[in-house]
């Protein structure tokens, strides 16, 4: 791969690194968001948001609310699963949804977008959703970092857009610097919700929590294997571990 652009937008720096197939956002040294012409999955943390969406206990969910937007991978996956499903996504960076639009094909998810600030949203915002996703990082000089603390107001608010047995998913790096963020969303969530369960891959630096009445164990995700038509994504796929906490 090759970068082809430096982008700054008002929140971040945006290197848009590219191959024949694929295209990559990468920020803070990280990859931040990821597109291939022919595969959905990556073995990272899209997959695990993914997979967090495909627990709703009460059959596939039937819409899906994301707070950290991007470029859309984790939403690219669900929709290949998930044709019919209402996606809807809040991002506070105009900057990087026009540069999802323009390189990853974001406009053919079909995702309704909200450009503001996810904890404003969340205040004003009356609708309620099968999954809610949070996965809301800012981007820092060396790491992304988390913007709002999972005080009592937040949860309350995440907590309100979640629809009767619905379930609120949480995506947080994990290793040095993050411990104290990872440590702090599991006592919170199992204080909570009867039910969390861990979400991870060998390879992700990222562990994705999903919590509600009930939560599908890992076996419901062996469903869905057959749906994917690449090899890759399939032995992906098979290697998401989910776990209780």
């Amino acid at each position: 791969m090759h970068k082809t652009a430096t982008v700054e937008t008002a929140f971040q720096r945006v290197e848009v690194w590219k191959s024949d197939h694929q295209v990559e956002f990468r920020v803070a040294g990280a990859i931040h968001a990821w597109w291939h012409q022919d595969k959905f999955l990556t073995g990272l943390a899209w997959d695990n948001i993914a997979a967090a969406a495909l627990l709703h206990p009460n059959g596939p969910p039937k819409s899906v609310l994301m707070l950290g937007l991007a470029g859309g991978t984790s939403f690219r996956a669900l929709r290949r699963l998930l044709p019919d499903v209402e996606l809807t996504a809040v991002d506070i960076d105009p900057g990087i949804v026009a540069l999802a639009r323009e390189h990853m094909s974001l406009g053919d998810i079909e995702v309704s977008i909200h450009l503001d600030d996810a904890l404003a949203w969340l205040g004003r915002n009356t609708q309620r959703f099968d999954v809610v996703i949070d996965d809301v990082y800012l981007a820092g000089k060396t790491d992304v970092f988390r913007p709002q603390h999972w005080d009592e107001h937040y949860l309350a608010l995440l907590k309100r857009a979640v629809a009767p047995g619905g379930l609120l998913a949480a995506n947080l790096v994990t290793g040095a610097g993050h411990r104290a963020v990872q440590s702090h969303a599991r006592r919170v969530l199992k204080e909570v919700f009867p039910v969390v369960r861990s979400i991870t891959t060998q390879a992700s630096l990222n562990e994705t929590l999903v919590a509600g009445e009930n939560v599908l164990p890992g076996s419901a995700l062996n469903a869905w294997t057959s749906h994917w038509q690449q090899a890759s994504d399939r032995r992906f796929w098979e290697k998401v571990r989910v776990r209780r906490l």
